[in-house]
């Protein structure tokens, strides 16, 4: 099994996981996030809540993998871009940290209010803030920078023919769309809406048609043949 090979199966792994994590993790904390009461509701579902911040772990961990490990693929038809695309996971996968980090701060808060049974109005501020750092976390690092990073990866992808030109296509025009999202939220548009779904629908259906993609076909041999020349 070649080097790519190899690479190809690891990286569409990756993305597989990446998706999975992240779904699962908005599956748990859905009911807790929701309502005025929210720093309560978290406090009471502290399970739940651990349980999303250590997928949210794997989730980061998995956007890192994918960046360092496509580097040597991208590298030589581009390195520049191809570094580029390595630090916009990077940057994306502080950005999950973050937002795993503004998660805790909530679980504190309730857990105070719990402990002390103090009025939730008095740390209504605080948990305003954290709740805001998680949000904006969202939008910077899921939205934003998951659509340049997606630019960056299926340019370098289309002019090097690792994958169907039309997969790559595909990918350009879901990170178009999604990075879109990401700078509407900047303006007021809620990433929660159906606006936002239906606009991330296409690179998140990309991602995982070129991770089965990688895993079962691999890069183009003849692309990949050149790169290593």
């Amino acid at each position: 099994m070649s080097r790519y090979r190899k690479t190809a199966i690891i990286v569409g792994v990756l993305f597989i996981t990446a998706t999975v994590t992240a779904i699962i993790s908005l599956v748990v904390l859905g009911p807790l996030m929701e309502g005025p009461d929210y720093l309560t509701a978290v406090a009471a579902g502290k399970t739940g809540v651990i349980t999303a911040v250590i997928f949210e772990l794997i989730l980061a961990i998995s956007v890192m993998g994918i960046g360092v490990l496509m580097f040597p693929v991208l590298k030589n038809d581009n390195e520049g871009l191809a570094l580029g695309y390595a630090a916009v996971r990077l940057i994306e996968c502080v950005f999950i940290l973050l937002s795993s980090t503004g998660l805790l701060s909530l679980l504190t808060l309730g857990e105070q209010i719990t402990a002390a049974s103090q009025d939730a109005s008095y740390h209504q501020p605080a948990g305003a803030l954290s709740l805001a750092v998680r949000d904006w976390s969202v939008v910077l690092g899921t939205l934003i920078f998951l659509g340049l990073g997606g630019l960056v990866l299926n340019y370098l992808l289309y002019t090097s023919k690792l994958v169907p030109r039309w997969l790559s296509a595909w990918g350009l025009i879901g990170a178009g769309l999604i990075l879109i999202t990401g700078i509407l939220s900047l303006f007021g548009l809620d990433p929660e809406s159906s606006i936002t779904t239906i606009l991330a629908l296409p690179i998140a259906t990309q991602e995982m048609v070129f991770a089965v993609w990688i895993i079962f076909k691999g890069f183009n041999p003849s692309a990949a043949s050149s790169q290593l020349a």
